[in-house]
């Protein structure tokens, strides 16, 4: 009987592999450099030495593992198939089937963000929960969304793509993606800092901020001392966040929403911030959800692939 699973995260710089109990016990976790180079072509078989090295190490039979979970930075399709994953040089890889060839694991492959709330639905701050939307504030703003368990992939694999809602008309500056006003463009570490620098440009008073750190952290390290500046920086940041999180939960209706990512590591401020602006937004009936905080860090990806095939 299957005792062990596989999940893998891809980065664009290391890949994390953790192995995992099928009951969800994280006993190994470790990384292994991301090669790129001729359009990623050895990063599959890369992951696949390093497993079948960890088994050999660990004197675990492949009759053992139930099989590898494969989190990817790019759109999946449901069965596996990459079109696009700009980070890694990958075009048309169907991850799912490759792996399976190098490996002869049974394989389940999705995008790293969706593939992250399902692991904090399983082991982290969604526990308990079956249908819930995770919110990734790092350097862009990525999501997930879990119904009734299940991973919504859309029809190319592009399905919780929520950093590229519109939240603001009139914005002159582009998002990466070319279009102005996105969600991504305020609420994700760089947008936060964007917002410091505007304010701070204008702002007479006295601050504990310092033009050399407008970061997000020295934003939310501010208001926790009750920093006047700080406190407006949040309260635009919470105003976007909210606006975006109410659209996602009146199509959703999800039964919470977990914000995860580096920006999220704040704390409760970062909820206290969003809900007015949420609240005011969001239809009544679907603004009636926990509003949570990721718990797995940088190991929800491993987590989440894991569960994947299981």
């Amino acid at each position: 009987m299957a005792k062990y699973v596989f999940g893998v995260d891809i980065g664009g710089t290391t890949v994390k592999i953790g192995l995992i109990s099928t009951d969800g016990t994280m006993i190994e976790k470790w990384e292994i450099p991301t090669r790129k180079e001729n359009n990623g072509a050895n990063i599959l078989s890369d992951v696949a030495a390093s497993i079948k090295g960890k088994l050999a190490e660990r004197n675990i039979p492949d009759s053992e593992v139930a099989g590898v979970g494969v989190g990817v930075p790019g759109p999946v399709s449901a069965d596996g198939l990459v079109l696009r994953a700009v980070n890694l040089g990958w075009t048309d890889l169907n991850v799912s089937k490759e792996f399976e060839k190098l490996t002869g694991f049974k394989t389940a492959a999705g995008n790293d963000a969706n593939v992250a709330a399902l692991g904090e639905m399983w082991k982290g701050g969604g526990m308990g929960y079956n249908s819930i939307v995770m919110v990734t504030l790092g350097t862009g703003v990525g999501g997930g969304i879990i119904i009734d368990g299940k991973i919504l992939t859309g029809a190319l694999g592009a399905g919780g793509e929520i950093g590229h809602i519109h939240v603001r008309d009139g914005e002159e500056k582009a998002c990466g993606c070319g279009n102005h006003g996105c969600f991504e463009q305020y609420c994700s570490a760089t947008g936060v800092s964007n917002l410091a620098k505007k304010h701070f440009e204008n702002y007479n008073g006295t601050t504990v901020l310092t033009k050399e750190d407008l970061s997000a952290k020295a934003v939310f390290d501010g208001v926790k001392v009750g920093d006047a500046l700080s406190k407006e920086i949040a309260e635009e940041f919470g105003e976007c966040l909210g606006k975006g999180l109410s659209v996602i939960a009146t199509i959703i209706n999800p039964e919470a929403i977990v914000i995860g990512g580096g920006v999220s590591k704040a704390g409760q401020v970062i909820i206290d911030y969003t809900m007015p602006s949420f609240k005011e937004n969001v239809f009544s009936d679907c603004g009636k959800l926990k509003m949570l905080l990721a718990t797995l860090g940088n190991d929800a990806g491993m987590y989440g692939a894991a569960r994947l095939v299981l």
